[in-house]
């Protein structure tokens, strides 16, 4: 099973603030949904409960949930209490990919345990204020990066951004 990291990191390295995003990107967000449909999304407690409830467990996904919390409920979720747990359930589904979707934490924890295999990261052209950081420094070296497009502040896009695709070398 592939495992990939799907995230948006502005220039200084902000994800999030208060437990919510800093920008309105909505074509990446159709990125994100059209690249993670059909597949495993792995997330922290955190970034789970950002999701507007509406869209709780993302649609067309299945959803796992890391948490302490041994008494957490996610209706319509898998929960499980560690980052491990997670990558053994979603690889008994058979999924050919994971992607975790956050939050800084999870991050953090995936990277530290040297497995991902590749890492979407849609760069933000803004400098925003946040309290929670993606460390752009762990795709500088030993990655392949490739391009999936530049989009231009706009109406739907509150900054520009470019997604691009780092690869194991």
């Amino acid at each position: 099973m592939r495992i990939s990291i799907i995230v948006a990191v502005a220039a200084n390295g902000v994800i999030g603030r208060d437990n919510d995003l800093v920008w309105r990107l909505r074509d990446d967000m159709k990125f994100f949904s059209e690249t993670t449909r059909g597949h495993v999304v792995i997330t922290g407690r955190k970034n789970y409960e950002s999701i507007p409830e509406k869209f709780r467990p993302l649609p067309h996904r299945t959803n796992i949930v890391v948490t302490r919390n041994a008494a957490y409920e996610a209706p319509g979720a898998q929960v499980v209490h560690s980052l491990e747990a997670a990558l053994e359930v979603a690889s008994a589904t058979g999924a050919a990919e994971a992607f975790i979707i956050g939050g800084g934490e999870i991050y953090r924890q995936s990277l530290e345990r040297g497995n991902v295999d590749r890492v979407l990261l849609t760069h933000v052209e803004a400098e925003p204020e946040g309290d929670t950081f993606f460390d752009l420094t762990v795709v500088s070296a030993g990655w392949n990066r490739s391009s999936h497009g530049r989009s231009e502040a706009d109406d739907r896009n509150q900054y520009a951004f470019e997604i691009a695709e780092y690869t194991r070398s």
